[in-house]
């Protein structure tokens, strides 16, 4: 039998060394590489055969999972990725989505085990979450929040002004303020630091650089 050639990109060692596990323990796939960054997983694709990329997306040393991805399905489609994570940042299911991600795993949250998730992705389907597991920011929960004051707070947590904010979003200085204002209501955070700093540490709300083209 014909294993599958696994690529493992994660930066916590107990995940890569769990994950490695698993693939090692797995008469279906064969670890062929393991990482602990982003930076250059679309160049070792090119070079070496891979069938399938475990891929987790927030890496601390600045790469991330998405842009990683969207460079390797330019080159190389017919890999395929499963991004894992641990962060309930919704826009980023939306993201891998459109980047053309195979399937999507949250490592705490998830029902299915990361093996059962391998082997549909293998057998051609796509599995990806309904939702984004809800999470605690101060008293509120992370349903409780808008589209647009995820995005406000997304922008936020990146620590630049309100004009800044604004300007990004193509909206007032003051329309800013108050999405500000409403979600310190919401969560009864004391100040607009406080409050950006929970949702970085909770997840809730990630800022990423764009996919690489």
């Amino acid at each position: 039998m014909t294993k599958t050639k696994v690529m493992i990109v994660d930066d916590q060692f107990i995940s890569r060394q769990l994950f490695e596990m698993i693939v090692n323990s797995s008469e279906a796939y064969e670890m062929v590489y393991s990482v602990e960054s982003a930076a250059f997983a679309d160049t070792f694709v090119l070079k070496h055969a891979i069938d399938l990329v475990l891929m987790d997306i927030l890496m601390s040393d600045g790469s991330n999972g998405l842009d990683a991805a969207a460079r390797i399905k330019k080159h190389c489609p017919e890999i395929k990725i499963i991004a894992v994570t641990s962060m309930p940042e919704a826009s980023w299911l939306k993201k891998a989505r459109a980047i053309g991600i195979d399937s999507f795993w949250y490592k705490e949250a998830s029902k299915e085990s990361i093996l059962q998730v391998m082997d549909r992705t293998i057998a051609g389907e796509s599995v990806y979450p309904d939702s984004v597991q809800p999470v605690k920011l101060g008293i509120a929960t992370s349903t409780e929040f808008t589209e647009r004051e995820l995005e406000v707070l997304r922008i936020m947590t990146t620590g630049v002004s309100n004009a800044a904010i604004a300007k990004q979003l193509c909206i007032s200085e003051s329309t800013v303020k108050n999405h500000i204002h409403h979600m310190l209501e919401k969560t009864g955070c004391e100040s607009r630091t406080a409050l950006a700093i929970q949702a970085r540490v909770s997840g809730i709300a990630i800022s990423l650089e764009p996919c690489a083209e």
